[in-house]
């Protein structure tokens, strides 16, 4: 799937990203992570087999576009750093782990490869914020009753970092393969998992005061027996 992404020193990246992974279950605190479960669980959807967990799925659910269609009214966004392998050099943006959490109850695999992965259209060199990664934050809000409401907001520093996951799905490498994108991670919702069709996200660099956003809406097709 090619991503095309502006940099902050003006110039454009274009990605060919062949190769998706969904890191889940993704938080260093383990109460975190019992705390999404537990919000999961509410909806019917079992405990993970393992965390983290590493789910594939295919990269042409990548898209930048802003207007996307779901089907019926059951799938949810979530917000989640994207970091990908271009030409042997590792680049950080964001992604929304949009999913249909009515199909998460019967298999969560399933429920990830069937909805659209929307990408923001910015990115910066991951060597850039590396250093300082804990302090970053991720947050994003949807729309309820005509306003902007935070649905999530929390630092990367409850997340496992890049250099973790990578070395988890590799086996020890310290890099992604080229082509290759994965998420990792998000923080919990703030007020349940729900429902909305407009989700904006966001990853804030308080160190250099700038921010990745983007915003996308979703139509719901209906759902035909």
């Amino acid at each position: 799937m090619k991503l095309t992404f502006s940099l902050p020193d003006n110039g454009v990246l274009d990605a060919d990203i062949d190769n998706l992974v969904i890191a889940g279950w993704a938080g260093r605190d383990m109460a975190a992570i019992e705390h999404h479960i537990e919000e999961l669980e509410a909806l019917g959807i079992s405990r993970p087999s393992a965390v983290p967990l590493f789910y594939r799925v295919a990269a042409n659910q990548l898209t930048q576009q802003p207007e996307l269609q779901v089907l019926g009214q059951d799938s949810s966004g979530e917000v989640e750093t994207f970091v990908f392998n271009a030409g042997g050099e590792l680049y950080v943006s964001i992604a929304s782990d949009h999913t249909d959490r009515k199909l998460e109850a019967h298999s969560v695999a399933f429920s990830k490869q069937a909805c659209i992965k929307p990408v923001a259209t910015g990115a910066w060199k991951l060597s850039d914020v590396l250093e300082y990664w804990d302090e970053l934050v991720i947050r994003s809000w949807i729309e309820e009753n005509g306003s902007s409401v935070l649905y999530q907001e929390g630092p990367l520093s409850s997340l496992r970092t890049p250099g973790d996951l990578i070395a988890r799905f590799t086996d020890g490498s310290a890099t992604l393969p080229e082509g290759c994108g994965m998420t990792c991670g998000t923080v919990g919702a703030i007020g349940g998992i729900r429902a909305a069709t407009s989700f904006t996200m966001e990853l804030f660099d308080p160190r250099r005061q700038r921010s990745l956003r983007h915003t996308y809406v979703t139509q719901s097709l209906p759902v035909m027996a």
